[in-house]
């Protein structure tokens, strides 16, 4: 598997942060602890390429030369999972805006179905980054950017935890451009679409519902 616009973490603190994610006894709290400080820690990796707007900043000791986020930026989780890590981007972005868009999976026809999508009619938002913790078979991402798309943004990232073969490819086949943000690609889904190994049903574990 090559695919230039997939970009996998080296970070030692992410690596760490992830084998106490992936631990079977991490209980709720911590683990949406960890959620939280890594979703801060990919988006730092994710953002290197924001545009920025030379402004001058007085310092108490006279005039320095700063920068402007030039792009207005939003976020959009993928239900339920991906609200864990919005707080994470919003310490770092407390101005980002953060659109919900509702998809799942009809069991029948195992196809994406919007069920929820207050989007207003023109975007207000230059970057969009997906957040969701775990890319399985990838039907929720691509539904989601296919969305995002209709609606106009130009720019769209995908940020998560860990990614399977299956989703990656299904991402990448489906939206070529849309750069991909993990920290670990795992071996591969199982029969019900479950990552392995993974870390279990990212939702349950941060809810505390399984």
């Amino acid at each position: 598997m090559n695919h230039e616009n997939v970009h996998v973490s080296s970070h030692p603190l992410v690596k760490h942060k992830l084998t106490l994610l992936r631990r079977e006894t991490t209980k709720p709290k911590k683990f949406r602890e960890l959620i939280r400080e890594m979703a801060m820690l990919l988006t730092y990796e994710a953002t290197q390429d924001v545009n920025l707007t030379p402004v001058e900043v007085e310092t108490p000791m006279g005039a320095a030369q700063g920068y402007d986020l030039r792009e207005k930026i939003g976020l959009v989780p993928i239900l339920r999972a991906g609200l864990g890590m919005v707080d994470g981007v919003w310490e770092m972005m407390p101005g980002a805006e953060v659109w919900h868009i509702g998809i799942y999976r009809d069991e029948q026809t195992l196809r994406p179905v919007e069920y929820y999508n207050k989007l207003p009619v023109e975007p207000t938002v230059s970057v969009c980054l997906i957040l969701d913790p775990m890319l399985a078979t990838g039907g929720s991402a691509v539904a989601t950017v296919d969305v995002l798309k209709r609606w106009g943004v130009k720019r769209i990232k995908f940020v998560g935890m860990i990614a399977a073969p299956e989703g990656i490819e299904a991402l990448s086949t489906a939206h070529p451009d849309v750069p991909i943000h993990v920290a670990a690609i795992d071996d591969h889904l199982n029969e019900i679409g479950f990552i392995v190994p993974g870390l279990g049903d990212a939702g349950d574990r941060q809810f505390g519902t399984g």
